[in-house]
């Protein structure tokens, strides 16, 4: 049987994916953990505290954006009631 494309009384259709608040959240901490302490490991001098803030932020950004779009591949659509 062949799902109908076009809207149904009360129901809409509605994409699901499969990443959780959950996994971006620990995506966010993990990259933020990791760009911190590469930010470290690569300033010099007295510009560790900068580098390792700066690591953190770029690091949390790109583990947030990774664990969502990792998340993108388990989707599917469903109808919802409103």
């Amino acid at each position: 049987m062949v799902a109908s494309a076009q809207p149904q009384h009360g129901r809409h259709k509605v994409l699901v994916c499969g990443a959780s608040r959950h996994a971006k959240n620990t995506g966010t901490v993990v990259g933020a953990i990791t760009g911190g302490l590469l930010g470290n490991a690569v300033s010099h001098g007295g510009g560790r505290t900068g580098g390792t803030i700066i690591g953190a932020g770029v690091g949390a950004v790109a583990g947030h954006q990774i664990a969502k779009s990792n998340g993108k591949r388990h989707c599917h659509y469903e109808w919802r009631s409103y």
